[in-house]
């Protein structure tokens, strides 16, 4: 489904340069859970961010669903990005300014034409919030809610527009063990019933050994 190949990623600040990853290659079987393991700069997070079409690579390709997608022009990548990817990260990245339900719906407003699309887009929103038991606090700001519901929220949000690729970066990585495993239970649940691929990225092997496939990463390269 979704294929990295001979991937490096070089950051320049000041005239010095940071190698993050160097020449890495994977591949992701569609419908599988996959985890991304590794130490803290490892580049793990920055190789999800590159499968996603969120950062370019330095050189190398990313092809998904057959296309070489930083090849694309900038407005057919963003619409992959919104329509055919979710994303999960550790910090929420929730709007603070926007409620509950209006956070699940942004994905939706974004493309959004007509008023019938974000009625539709509403409907599947309670749906999602309902699922993760959060259709008590539709109205409520993320500032109001702990950081297991925030998650739930930004679970949904993900999910609105029915992707095909989910990513979560650390998805569990600010939560207590047992909220983290409730949000690991949510996502491999709604994964799969919808048959969507999932890469997680994580440095809990615990966790990492719940996947369908794991893949441990080292100072950019891969180990295994």
């Amino acid at each position: 489904m979704i294929e990295a190949i001979g991937v490096h990623k070089v950051y320049r600040n000041a005239g010095k340069e940071l190698n993050v990853l160097k020449g890495l290659s994977l591949k992701i079987e569609k419908g599988k859970f996959t985890a991304l393991v590794g130490p803290s700069g490892a580049g793990k997070s920055t190789l999800l961010h590159i499968l996603g079409g969120l950062d370019e690579p330095t050189r190398g390709k990313v092809v998904f669903n057959g296309e070489d997608i930083y090849r694309l022009n900038d407005l057919t990548l963003a619409r992959i990005r919104n329509k055919q990817v979710g994303f999960v990260f550790q910090f929420y990245n929730l709007l603070s300014e926007f409620t509950v339900l209006e956070n699940v719906m942004m994905p939706v407003l974004i493309g959004c034409v007509n008023k019938v699309q974000q009625a539709a887009g509403r409907k599947k929103a309670l749906e999602l919030l309902g699922r993760m038991g959060l259709a008590q606090r539709l109205g409520h700001f993320p500032t109001e809610l702990s950081g297991g519901e925030k998650q739930r929220v930004a679970i949904a949000r993900a999910l609105i527009n029915e992707p095909s690729l989910l990513l979560c970066d650390e998805p569990t990585g600010n939560l207590d063990s047992r909220t983290g495993e409730e949000i690991i239970y949510l996502i491999r649940k709604i994964s799969g019933e919808n048959r969507m691929t999932v890469v997680m990225v994580t440095h809990n092997q615990e966790l990492a050994a719940t996947a369908e496939r794991v893949y441990h990463l080292k100072d950019g390269i891969l180990v295994n």
